[in-house]
């Protein structure tokens, strides 16, 4: 019996495929990475991909891992093991190249207050080496409702159009995978919606892959095509955010959530739990 339920837990939990794109190589692979410092394990043997065209949910408490892993991802640590290839370019060999292919948005991740957008753009525009920076710049304006806010210092922006801003710069050299951390968490409902909206996009008809951290479970329902619950280090669960819950027996995804958040157990141990604990 209890054999049954973990066979049936497995498939039902299974990864859910990668949407198909016009590109086959995945935005980001990243293998066995772990990380410790000292005596403590940040990270231990985390691997993942996230392919072209689709948004990958990276979620767990605070504490689990996920900034860790996203400064890894971005060359800010060097990983103790395991590696991390964007675009098929391995970080650690060419990390100047490898990173023109990624950017990040992060709501505590503000732009200069005394520039302007224009300049803050421009600026950003320029450490990237984008060519015809001024259609470039005006572009995105445009996409991100931000011409009329052009000469306006981002400091004096609202929390919704230091977004916009923010996402503006993060696609300046039209990335191959987009990080991003709580890019909604300060804004109104409507505003929220708007960015989620604009970041599918980006997803669908571009062909970016994403990585998305929050800890909105309503959000990550509504905009992840699959999700990573990262605790203590490790990858404990991976799925599609719509059929996890039931596969593990929660109501929910943030219910599901709680249960990672306090599981002190990883691996299979933890699977055996959801198992037994399954309807």
């Amino acid at each position: 019996m209890h054999n049954r339920a973990m066979n049936s837990l497995t498939e039902k939990s299974a990864p859910s495929p990668a949407p198909v794109s016009r590109n086959d190589r995945p935005a980001l692979v990243v293998a066995n990475l772990r990380k410790k410092y000292a005596s403590v394990t940040a990270l231990d043997d985390v691997s993942f991909t996230v392919g072209r065209g689709e948004i990958v949910g990276l979620l767990g408490p605070n504490g689990a891992g996920k900034t860790t892993t996203i400064n890894m991802i971005l060359g800010v640590l060097e990983p103790t093991g395991g590696s991390v290839a964007i675009d098929d370019v391995d970080i650690a060999k060419d990390r100047a190249r490898a990173l023109k292919r990624t950017n990040f948005a992060a709501v505590y991740a503000s732009l200069p207050g005394n520039l302007t957008v224009s300049e803050n753009l421009k600026f950003f525009g320029l450490l990237y080496g984008i060519e015809s920076l001024r259609a470039r710049v005006d572009e995105l304006l445009e996409e991100f409702d931000l011409a009329r806010l052009r000469n306006t210092k981002c400091g004096l922006l609202s929390s919704g159009e230091q977004t916009r801003a923010a996402l503006a710069k993060a696609l300046l050299n039209k990335p191959t995978l987009l990080l991003l951390d709580e890019p909604t968490a300060s804004l109104d409902p409507s505003a929220a919606q708007t960015i989620r909206e604009r970041i599918k996009q980006l997803a669908s008809r571009d062909g970016c892959g994403i990585l998305w951290t929050s800890h909105n479970m309503l959000e990550v329902q509504s905009v992840c095509d699959r999700v990573l619950f990262l605790s203590r280090g490790k990858v404990l669960l991976e799925g599609d955010p719509r059929l996890l819950p039931q596969a593990h027996g929660a109501s929910s995804l943030e219910e599901l959530f709680i249960r990672v958040a306090r599981e002190p157990l990883a691996g299979g141990d933890w699977m055996a739990v959801a198992a037994d604990s399954a309807p």
